[in-house]
């Protein structure tokens, strides 16, 4: 017997070693949602839903392009504000893809969104940035880079986002141009292009033509808008312009009104519920009048505030409850859901951070997002990002990566075989078992510390933050030997084009 053990724990113990060396796209649920309302009160939130489209209705602002789509459709357009007629925007959500691929310049990266399938990106936005060592301060082109570039080197993250801080020291009239470069050039897995403008737009979904060919675009999608409403009620021109373009050329949208409790939205978080997915649904019936089939992803971002202070609050109980019911609607809807991560007010990567985090990203989680932006780096309400908050929330993701993934119930997960070699009263330590098993039975958070006081501190007594500090610019360092090339004519055609857009688009600092 314990020859055949030592076999058995020689041929496993390669098969593990040998498992863990690839970090797989994304992720593949299987695990149950956790269903928070019963059927009766999902009913109710849609009723409302539907009662704002069609009696409150839409607001449509600024593009009459959009307006004149909507009455084409059918719609009763008023001025500005649109109304549906019962049935018709979830009639149009039917041709949104239940899922659908994102690829990426290596399709190993390529990433399926929606259906079971889980997405985990970076935060999204943040003109500040912090470290350690530099403290607080604006967002440079140099940030971007090391933001996707550690992106890159992190197997948790799935998908490179836009903009994990902005680069404020390039114009913002030029400034989608190098944001778009910067993922195409120092990552090869998915990103999202520009929204703000719709030229900013139309330049990125042409970069990506440049990038991928113009064929291949016609039918896949290779990049996608993230955009938010302007609530209450209102989708300004710059959600219209994005969805036309993104949608218009087969590409991806995703729309999220981003809604601060008894400030965007009614103080009650069902009725803040019920406004959001109104909105979204909205914009995903606009998604499919420009394109049917075009590749859309609902939305939300919905958090309480402080209603002394106004400030907006993360990891509270209100928002925590939308995410999981937002699942439900958007389940029920038949479309992919985008909901908020590691979220947190704190400042810097403390306790604060990891409490509020940790709540927002479970709900997120056992809700149903199937991508998740701000999934790691997100301080200070979305101001800021956060080196060592973006090694510390990666860590923790590939926890959840364990958790969606399940329990395993093979043969080797029940375990008859671990009693093999250990009688009552021993022990399991070097048993055959543990042995073929002990590289992954368990999942190994880099950034925690469980040695003894003793070890921890004559290794230094450093904290979290201290070794996410260490870990990051250790990880740029290995960047360097591993960083996917970019093909040499692509690369040119790209910096061409950037010149030619630099020459016709005006230098402006606002």
């Amino acid at each position: 017997m314990p020859e055949r053990s030592s076999r058995r724990r020689s041929a496993r113990g390669r098969n593990a070693r040998k498992n863990t060396s690839v970090a797989p796209a994304y992720i593949k649920r299987q695990i149950p949602y956790y269903e928070f309302l019963s059927e009766e009160n999902l009913v109710k939130l849609e009723e409302q839903a539907d009662w704002i489209i069609q009696e409150v209705g839409i607001e449509f602002r600024e593009d009459p392009v959009a307006l004149e789509i909507w009455k084409e459709a059918g719609a009763d357009v008023k001025g500005t504000r649109v109304r549906a007629p019962k049935g018709m925007v979830r009639e149009l959500c039917q041709t949104v893809p239940h899922e659908f691929t994102q690829h990426s310049r290596n399709p190993d990266r390529s990433v399926r969104i929606g259906g079971d399938n889980v997405v985990f990106t970076t935060v999204y936005g943040p003109p500040f940035v912090r470290d350690l060592e530099k403290g607080r301060r604006y967002g440079t082109i140099e940030d971007l880079q090391n933001f996707v570039k550690l992106t890159y080197m992190l197997p948790s993250l799935h998908h490179a986002g836009h903009v994990p801080c902005e680069p404020c020291d390039i114009p913002v009239t030029h400034r989608h141009l190098d944001i778009v470069y910067t993922h195409m050039k120092y990552s090869d897995k998915p990103f999202f292009g520009s929204i703000t403008e719709k030229s900013r737009a139309q330049d990125s979904v042409d970069m990506a033509k440049i990038l991928y060919g113009k064929e291949f675009m016609e039918n896949n999608c290779v990049i996608m808008g993230n955009v938010n409403t302007n609530s209450p009620l209102l989708v300004d021109r710059v959600v219209t312009e994005a969805i036309q373009v993104y949608c218009g050329a087969n590409q991806g949208i995703i729309v999220a009104p981003f809604i601060l409790g008894g400030a965007m939205g009614p103080v009650t978080t069902a009725a803040s519920i019920a406004q959001a997915f109104a909105e979204a649904m909205m914009c995903g019936a606009f998604s499919q009048l420009v394109r049917p089939g075009a590749p859309f992803v609902l939305g939300n971002f919905l958090s309480s505030m402080s209603l002394k202070s106004g400030a907006p609050t993360f990891g509270t109980p209100e928002p925590v409850m939308s995410n999981y019911v937002i699942g439900q609607l958007a389940r029920r809807l038949g479309v992919p859901l985008r909901c908020g991560g590691s979220l947190t007010a704190s400042k810097v990567t403390d306790a604060q951070a990891a409490a509020e985090s940790a709540d927002s990203m479970l709900s997120t989680v056992l809700g149903g997002a199937n991508i998740v932006v701000h999934a790691a780096g997100w301080l200070e309400g979305g101001l800021c990002a956060g080196y060592e908050k973006l090694i510390v929330d990666a860590d923790r993701l590939g926890g959840y990566k364990v958790m969606l993934e399940g329990l395993p119930m093979d043969e080797n997960g029940i375990g008859k075989t671990a009693y093999d070699d250990v009688e009552p009263g021993g022990h399991f330590l070097g048993s055959a078992h543990t042995m073929q098993n002990y590289e992954t039975a368990y999942y190994d958070a880099q950034m925690s510390d469980s040695k003894s006081c003793e070890q921890w501190e004559e290794d230094g007594s450093k904290n979290t933050e201290q070794r996410a500090f260490e870990r990051w610019n250790q990880l740029l360092k290995e960047y360097e030997s591993v960083k996917p090339e970019l093909d040499a004519d692509r690369d040119g055609a790209l910096l061409d084009f950037i010149a030619r857009r630099k020459m016709d688009i005006e230098e402006r600092w606002y």
